[in-house]
């Protein structure tokens, strides 16, 4: 945060001064020591939808046990983009002129727009929930930042979901993907799982769409080709999940998700990681940025390697599938009931 410099007035207030002596001086500084450690933070959240609705939220309590407290000494204005490119870069472009003292981008999108509005600024850009910051560009091959960006990845634990797929299904042969083909984030997704496929004894297909007005007609389509569907951690179909949940308990089709949110809708299961935690370890990278302690430009992203099994019960029962008693046991979750969205 840029420092205030204060003018000294001649005249009088020299002569105030020096009868105020250094009680004046040390209050004079002290006040500028408490503006210093007041900091705004524009929060760009590509989609609505539980997984960034967490990450956000653990966010701001990553800050909160770092000493950035809302109310005290922090300042966050919140803007979602309600999964709209376009929307995503005007928010960018306000936060750069309002001049905020850092942008966290939640999501891929998100994300880009932020880089791209800040950086011919000195605003520092802390991201969330990003797939793979190299392919969206925000990153180096090392995991170090293209400038004065960083922040955490959600990389799909791909493998670990193809092997719980095939526990649950041991005679499914086709795997269904619908994705966004403007999000990196889920192109990327689907080379890994296009990689591991054979491995596990499936095969892909997949589907791309532009915008939610194109997800029914899409998945519709899709259901008729597969044994299942797999959820990517996809803002725009995401979003429109509970659509897609419709249409396939209609021909009894299993949709797995990508995080616990997505089970609690109405996916039979997911290896996913816990995205409160992610928005926890990126508050904590934010709080040393602002505090002076490290720059942007010089940490490296950061990713969560573990995975956490969940499963719904409710959901299974409904389409009258036999969740391994062994799978049962090693969830971290199971859920008995399905959420309303």
């Amino acid at each position: 945060m840029k420092k205030k410099v204060l003018a000294v007035v001649l005249g009088m207030s020299m002569v105030v001064a020096m009868m105020t002596g250094c009680g004046a001086s040390k209050e004079t500084s002290d006040s500028a020591n408490s503006a210093e450690k007041t900091y705004t933070i524009g929060i760009s959240q590509f989609a609505e939808h539980g997984s960034l609705d967490n990450c956000r939220e653990g966010f701001i309590e990553g800050l909160k046990e770092e000493g950035l407290e809302e109310g005290k000494n922090l300042k966050i204005v919140t803007n979602n983009a309600d999964a709209d490119t376009g929307t995503a870069a005007q928010i960018a472009d306000q936060f750069v002129a309002d001049k905020v003292d850092m942008i966290c981008a939640i999501a891929t999108p998100s994300a880009q727009a932020a880089y791209n509005a800040a950086m011919e600024t000195d605003i520092p850009v802390v991201y969330t929930a990003v797939t793979n910051p190299v392919a969206a560009e925000l990153a180096n091959d090392d995991k170090s930042p293209v400038g004065n960006v960083t922040g955490t990845s959600d990389e799909l634990p791909v493998e670990a979901q193809l092997r719980m797929i095939r526990e649950i299904l041991p005679d499914a042969k086709t795997i269904g993907i619908l994705y966004t083909t403007s999000e990196a984030n889920s192109v990327y997704s689907i080379e890994q799982y296009e990689k591991l496929a054979d491995k596990y004894g499936f095969k892909i297909e997949k589907t791309g769409i532009t915008n939610t007005s194109e997800i029914q007609l899409a998945a519709s389509d899709l259901l008729g080709k597969v044994d299942c569907l797999t959820n990517l951690t996809d803002n725009t179909v995401v979003s429109a999940l509970p659509t897609v949940l419709g249409l396939a308990n209609e021909k009894g089709i299993p949709v797995f998700g990508s995080e616990i949110e997505q089970v609690k809708l109405g996916c039979l299961a997911a290896e996913g990681i816990e995205y409160t935690q992610l928005g926890k370890d990126t508050g904590k990278m934010a709080a040393k940025i602002l505090k002076g302690e490290a720059s942007a430009s010089e940490m490296d992203y950061e990713l969560i390697t573990e995975s956490s099994l969940y499963v719904n019960e409710k959901v299974a029962e409904n389409l009258g599938i036999t969740v391994p008693d062994t799978m049962k046991e090693r969830a971290v979750e199971s859920f008995t009931e399905i959420t309303e969205n």
